[in-house]
């Protein structure tokens, strides 16, 4: 089965990866690897060829590791091709947990699983990447540890008093979330040194003023063990006064260094991992201890005693990365409940540690429950994955497939959001080994969610060698009286040895007498400055385009420098051996470029060039020079077909024309056939058709017929038997249209000239009747006339 599957995956592999390499050049080539295990580090796709004469004379060693394709073009058989593949075992796949709040079942941490599987291994071959999924399912009932750290500086003191009613609320919240929760309580203030507090020893018992009482300064105090004791929480909380110290930052980060680090003492158990940072000022980090004199780097250990941080005044604060690595390490989610004043400042911070949140603290702490129970939400609404460091040359690639259809790659496929309890997301995680590791031994790396102790163990195995290595015959004779170890159809060279065969030490290399056996007969050229002379044998020297080869016992032959047709080597239809063509069937030529199918010359007639010429690769060569075209058909100075024959047609068919009397001697040249009308004549796409004729007779009269040629080279004339004659003119009709036409002409134009007088009489009286309005006298009235009568009045006449 396993042959099988190597067969198939081979030929598959073959296929995809033929075109690549003879495009691009073989990587494989280019690797001018020596051994089976040095090939099969060169690609993916590289395969080694265990065939005792698969070489030819000139190759190197090296031309045994080729792309499976190559290899099987150059005749090396699969069963003889060393390529191993990759491979994955899942060795431990234990289910997620399923199960919900409130059963009767309780489970311990270590029984819980929210991560599937839990251990691989993967054999890795370079540049072949190996995938497998991996399953993320949030457990319902998963149990909690929260670990309160305070600022007890002066300015948090009405927020201690919030503080110590803290235990039982957040018991009787977190409750609703998990059955299985613990607290536990620590304080910080600041170093222990000037400049941070004041060291006079009235300020050392009580750093506050006036009449506050006020405890000593502290770097750190684990107040409480984690615990399930709500009131005990209380009770101790209520016990913690303030302290105080001069400059605002505070020792935070000494703090936290401690919380991430004291595991055991602390009482941290493998579960959820809560830490609430709760202040209202911001950090020192690493470099501020110089202004205390304090130089030496934080060490990242525990150094509790008695529930005490000794050690503030020896070593630095840690630095972010530092915090960072710690609070990774031990699966550690940060909660910062810090006031709205600092809030930049740790949103910044937040965004340099994974799995953190930031929640605003008012000025009394009032709302210190809320802010955890939604910083806690956030926080478990994401998973995020992490890897070890990877050792050198391995590679890893995520891809997400969350909810509600929302997948990511690259960073993003790191991670899904929106994840609620009980929701199960899947990731597909691809690991590649791009070279194998020095000593070759395993390695392991680990994939956990951040925030979370579960992780996948993957144990690394690289496939350096091939399994023929393991059969090679040390000292064989077949490698020159056992200069070397016979292994995969090849030797390996003892030190001091090379060659094919091993049969030259290092020093005999340079010898002249061994370049004498690289020159061709009178010749000065060793290995025609084509390759090296070693041991007395060309090495053929390689070309930057893999795909071209030297080759031949003096490097005289290369596979590249013959004769092109269209740019192409041997025009593509053959293959260049020793700088000449070796055509493919059905072609000829130096360059390959002469077809010797005649498929090409044929005409429509089914002969080849019409009879009239030969054809010479794939081209008509026409023996007549009148003629010319793809087949001969065309000859432009010569007559038409159809009058070169017509009057042998008239003859044979009709008896007259110009050679009726010549025509048996002259005209019988064709078989003709008659037909009864045009419709009947062979058309164009059938047997023996060639051309369709219309032709005039002297007497005016159309003959109807076909000319073609058969493939046994007979002249065939169909005709129609009887010519299409026109009839004489009919004169009645003639002469009664011209004289209509006459008569017509003359109405028309008596009409014209009818209508142009009535519009010259309509214009003229229209003409006369303007001149009549216009004039300025009364026609009942004589301008010059006068009357006779003259009436007088007597001025002194008073009517009586």
């Amino acid at each position: 089965m396993d042959f099988k599957l190597l067969f198939i995956t081979s030929l598959f592999s073959c296929s995809i990866w033929y075109g690549s390499a003879q495009q691009g050049g073989s990587e494989c080539l280019k690797a001018n690897a020596k051994s089976c295990g040095e090939c099969i580090q060169a690609g993916p796709n590289c395969g080694w060829c265990t065939k005792l004469d698969f070489l030819q004379e000139g190759e190197t060693t090296s031309a045994r590791c080729d792309d499976l394709a190559t290899l099987l073009s150059k005749g090396c058989p699969l069963s003889m091709t060393e390529n191993p593949r990759g491979s994955q075992k899942v060795s431990r796949n234990k289910d997620v947990t399923n199960r919900s709040k409130g059963t009767a079942e309780k489970l311990k941490p270590e029984d819980i699983t929210q991560i599937q599987p839990q251990q691989l291994i993967l054999q890795l071959r370079s540049g072949e990447p190996q995938t497998f999924p991996l399953k993320f399912k949030r457990a319902e009932d998963y149990p909690i540890d929260l670990y309160y750290l305070m600022d007890l500086s002066f300015s948090m003191k009405d927020d201690l008093e919030n503080v110590k009613r803290l235990g039982t609320d957040l018991m009787k919240e977190m409750k609703k979330i998990t059955s299985d929760f613990r607290i536990g309580f620590g304080s910080f203030v600041e170093k222990t040194v000037m400049p941070y507090i004041s060291t006079t020893p009235a300020k050392i018992r009580n750093p506050c003023t006036g009449d506050q009482n006020c405890t000593s300064p502290f770097s750190y105090k684990n107040v409480l063990n984690l615990t399930d004791d709500g009131n005990l929480f209380n009770d101790l909380v209520s016990r913690q006064h303030i302290s105080g110290n001069l400059d605002s930052p505070e020792g935070g980060f000494d703090a936290i260094m401690q919380v991430a680090v004291c595991g055991t003492q602390i009482g941290w158990r493998n579960v959820t991992r809560l830490l609430v940072f709760s202040t209202d000022a911001g950090f020192h980090f690493a470099g501020d201890g110089k202004l205390g004199g304090i130089v030496l780097p934080n060490d990242g250990r525990c150094h509790l005693v008695n529930n005490m941080y000794t050690m503030s005044h020896y070593y630095d604060y840690p630095s972010i990365a530092h915090l960072v690595q710690k609070l990774s390490e031990n699966n550690i989610q940060t909660i910062f409940a810090v006031t709205e004043e600092f809030q930049p400042v740790y949103k910044e911070l937040k965004n340099l540690i994974p799995k953190s949140a930031v929640g605003t603290l008012s000025a009394n702490s009032s709302n210190v429950i809320e802010l955890i129970i939604e910083s806690y939400n956030s926080l478990s609404s994401e998973v995020i994955l992490e890897n070890s460091k990877l050792p050198e040359g391995v590679t890893i690639n995520y891809k997400s497939y969350c909810k509600n259809g929302v997948n990511g790659t690259g960073e993003n496929g790191r991670k899904c959001s929106n994840i609620s309890i009980g929701d199960e997301v899947q990731f597909e995680i691809s690991v590649t080994a791009h070279k194998c590791p020095k000593k070759g031994q395993n390695e392991t790396i680990k994939i956990k969610p951040l925030g979370f102790t579960e992780e996948v163990e993957i144990i690394l195995q690289f496939i350096c060698e091939c399994d023929c290595q393991e059969k090679g015959i040390p000292e064989s004779p077949v490698c020159h009286n056992g200069n070397g170890t016979f292994e995969c159809g090849a030797c390996r060279c003892n030190e001091g040895r090379i060659g094919r065969r091993c049969e030259c030490s290092t020093d005999e290399v340079n010898s002249e007498d061994m370049d004498a056996y690289c020159r061709k007969e009178n010749s000065s050229e060793i290995c025609s400055n084509n390759g090296e002379c070693i041991c007395g044998q060309c090495a053929c020297k390689k070309r930057e385009n893999a795909n071209e080869i030297y080759s031949g016992k003096y490097c005289e032959c290369d596979n590249f420098n013959c004769d092109r047709s269209n740019g192409l080597i041997c025009g593509g239809n053959g293959v260049c051996k020793c700088r000449v063509c070796e055509c493919f069937p059905n072609f000829t030529g130096s360059a390959c470029d002469c077809s010797l199918d005649t498929t090409s010359c044929e005409a429509s007639n089914g002969q080849i060039c019409n009879g009239r010429g030969k054809c010479e690769c794939g081209r008509c060569k026409c023996t007549d020079p009148k003629f010319q075209g793809a087949t001969c058909e065309m000859c432009q100075t010569c007559p038409g077909v159809c009058t070169e024959h017509k009057e042998c047609v008239q003859c044979r068919a009709f008896n007259k024309g110009a050679k009726k009397e010549t025509c048996s001697k002259e005209c019988m040249y064709f078989n003709i056939t008659t037909v009864e009308n045009s419709k009947k004549l062979p058309q164009p796409g059938q047997a023996d058709a060639q051309t369709i004729c219309k032709e005039k007779d002297a007497e005016d009269c159309w003959i109807y017929f076909t000319y073609s040629v058969n493939a046994n080279n007979e002249v065939l004339v169909h005709v129609v038997e009887k010519p299409e004659c026109p009839s004489g003119p009919d004169i009645i009709p003639i002469v009664a249209g011209v004289v209509a036409g006459i008569v017509l002409i003359g109405l028309a134009l008596l009409l014209i000239w009818k209508l142009l007088m009535i519009i010259h009489d309509r214009r003229e009286f229209a003409k006369f009747e303007k001149e009549k309005m216009n004039a300025k006298w009364d026609a009942g009235e004589n301008p010059i006339y006068k009357s006779a009568v003259t009436t007088v009045v007597n001025p002194k006449y008073e009517g009586k």
